[in-house]
Formats: C-alpha cells, sequence, structure tokens
C-alpha cells in the first residue's frame, strides 16, 4: 500500500487539513540530463525534494534535500517557480491531507555519486527525451516543463 496518495482535481480528494513549505529540485547536468529519483513513497519519477526543517533557509533545505536522497550535492543557482495549486492534495498514511506549496528551485550539480535512500527506489540523470515515457505526476511533468523552459521569471501558480 502507498504511504502517499495525490489527488488532482478530484473532486472525491479528501480535504486539506495542512500546507507544508516544501521544495524540489531541477538538477540538470553538463549533458542536459535532468536528475530524477522514484519514489518509495508513491513509486512515481520525481524531482528530489522534501520539507524545510526549523533551522535552516530555503536554500539549505534544497541542498539538504538533494543530497540525503541522492547523493549529489548541489549548489541552488534560480528559482523555476512557486507552486500552490489547491486542487492538488497530498494524503498520507498519517491522516495529514496537505495542500501542496513547493517552491521548484534550479541547481547545478557540484560532486557526488548517485546513490539510493530510504526515499528512493532508483536515482538516475535521464535524458530528456526518456522524460515522456516516465510515470510522473502532473504537478512534477509541470514543474519540469517549467525547468527547461529555462526563463529568467519564475512561475508562480
Amino acid at each position: 500500500m502507498s504511504r502517499r496518495t495525490d489527488y488532482f482535481d478530484d473532486p472525491n480528494a479528501p480535504k486539506a487539513n495542512s500546507i507544508v513549505p516544501a521544495v524540489t529540485a531541477f538538477v540538470v547536468n553538463e549533458g542536459g540530463d535532468v536528475l530524477l529519483e522514484r519514489r518509495s513513497d508513491n513509486g512515481r519519477w520525481g524531482m528530489p525534494g522534501g520539507v524545510q526543517e526549523v533551522g535552516e533557509n530555503i536554500a539549505g533545505t534544497v541542498v539538504r534535500e538533494v543530497l540525503e536522497e541522492t547523493g549529489i550535492l548541489v549548489e541552488v543557482v534560480g528559482l523555476v517557480g512557486i507552486f500552490t495549486d489547491p486542487g492538488h492534495v497530498i494524503a498520507f498514511a498519517d491522516g495529514e491531507v496537505r495542500q501542496e506549496f513547493s517552491l521548484c528551485f534550479r541547481a547545478r550539480p557540484v560532486r557526488g555519486e548517485i546513490k539510493v535512500s530510504s526515499e528512493s527506489l532508483e536515482v538516475r540523470w535521464i535524458p530528456r527525451t526518456e522524460i515522456e515515457s516516465l510515470d510522473v505526476s502532473p504537478t512534477t511533468r509541470r514543474r519540469l516543463t517549467e525547468g527547461f523552459r529555462d526563463s529568467p521569471i519564475p512561475r508562480i501558480s
């Protein structure tokens, strides 16, 4: 059973009971491949990321989460966008139902070797041409599209 269920514009979705600042990282290597992980909580491919912890700044959250989940140390270099769609809610096994609040940052890899963590089943550098064939959520697909758009103006939605 999944520890997490995402709902997208679903009238039968449970009502959100929390909003938590979270980050995702759009990390592209010199070859143009994007760093993705197949998540252990729902089996889908996504960008590394997670929630901000007390005592850290948001760029630190990005660096920590990417390193923990993928083994890659990154440097934050920009903002892809802020995604707060109330139509995307995430139900967790513990009863929390979270409305999306995700800051997607552009980051570049500094060093490290790919490793799988407890939060991922697989971690890979994915060529852009393979992304369409992956099982990713609509919100992840939107963030990837925005990241590849490479606009200096972040998407705010």
